[in-house]
């Protein structure tokens, strides 16, 4: 189409047949209520068997902790996961990738990708294994042991939240009764 031209129409692509615009739904009333009384609220749900579940509890106790060290996290741009992997690097300078996998219970592929994203930010380094050249082993760079040394009191905050939700005697009982599962690993 050319400017200018007389009696030159628009054209429009055409994708079939032209639909009719739907119809809007009328709004929904709120449900009837006995003589103006104000409407009752919901019931919560019950939890059933789960309430006397103790992985359940433990599970939810997981996601109350992990949600407080994200949050923690949070301004250092680093993960729960991310901060583990620091950890065991910064105990065992020189580790296995894999050995870091199989302590955390990572699958090899996410640890390769928690790893290319720590090497990336300058944290980790990562080199051939001089014993085994099919491995890779891992130190913190100078930039990983000062993020660390940051994140720590970050990650007490966290602790000291927990403590604080529960009593201090239940948390230490609780780090005693958990560390079972911890020595497992």
């Amino acid at each position: 189409m050319q400017p200018g031209k007389a009696g030159a129409r628009k054209r429009t692509a055409s994708k079939g047949p032209r639909r009719a615009p739907r119809a809007t739904k009328p709004a929904r009333s709120p449900p009837r209520t006995a003589s103006g009384a104000k409407p009752a609220r919901a019931k919560p749900l019950a939890l059933g068997d789960l309430s006397r579940l103790l992985g359940y509890s433990i599970r939810r106790a997981q996601l109350w902790i992990f949600r407080e060290f994200s949050r923690q996290l949070a301004a250092f741009e680093i993960s729960p996961a991310q901060f583990s992997v620091l950890c065991v690097i910064d105990a065992n300078p020189g580790v296995n990738q894999l050995a870091v996998a199989q302590l955390l219970s990572i699958e090899r592929a996410g640890l390769g990708r928690l790893v290319d994203h720590l090497e990336g930010r300058g944290l980790v380094r990562r080199t051939a294994s001089a014993i085994n050249r099919r491995y890779y082993v891992l130190y913190l760079t100078g930039a990983g042991m000062a993020l660390l040394e940051r994140l720590r009191p970050a990650v007490g905050a966290s602790d000291k939240a927990l403590a604080a939700k529960i009593g201090p005697r239940a948390y230490k009982n609780l780090q005693r009764a958990l560390s079972t599962f911890v020595e497992d690993a």
